[in-house]
């Protein structure tokens, strides 16, 4: 049985066994799920399945997968070009990821070390996520993403502008606070 976790973390569910824990050097398990959006929506749901560990090659693989859904639902964009938010955490700055971001030219938008104040995802989606959620349970794994996507094909575009709109806002007042912690 899949109980989704209530608890702080990236972790969306809990369940039995045990995750793998990731300990080499490249690999992560901080991230089980990854949403690529813009102000529109979801241009991407990218689940890894439970037990893997995300690693530069991985990450790469993912990205290949988000330039073809940007060229395919949001035609011109790549013309335009992309600025993806991301942490540091080793998946993101290997060398092979920096080589595959170059390589297309996509830009990185800075994102100072612990800093869920900056992440959309943790200041504007976790929390309405997590709220759906509580108090589910769920048989396989599948139920799991099969809720997932209903839920994020349910929201409201606006939802995700406004996601977007205030990451503006909360930038300026890093800025304006030297880089000190954004509350709200």
């Amino acid at each position: 049985t899949y109980i989704p976790s209530v608890r702080p973390g990236c972790r969306l569910w809990d369940s039995n066994p045990p995750q793998k824990i990731c300990r080499s050097q490249g690999e992560s398990t901080i991230h089980q799920r990854r949403k690529y959006r813009d102000a529109k929506g979801v241009i991407l749901l990218d689940i890894l399945p439970q037990g893997q560990c995300i690693n530069a090659a991985r990450y790469c693989s993912t990205l290949d997968r988000l330039k073809e859904a940007i060229r395919r639902k949001r035609p011109g964009l790549l013309r335009r070009g992309v600025v993806l938010q991301h942490d540091n955490a080793t998946p993101h700055s290997a060398n092979l990821t920096q080589q595959w971001l170059q390589r297309y030219g996509w830009e990185i938008l800075p994102h100072p070390a612990h800093s869920p104040d900056l992440a959309p995802s943790d200041f504007h989606l976790f929390g309405p996520l997590k709220s759906h959620l509580g108090g589910m349970a769920f048989e396989t794994e599948d139920y799991v993403i099969s809720e997932l996507r209903n839920w994020f094909d349910n929201l409201d575009v606006d939802f995700f502008r406004v996601g977007i709109n205030s990451l503006l806002s909360r930038w300026q007042k890093c800025i304006d606070l030297h880089g000190d912690y954004v509350e709200k």
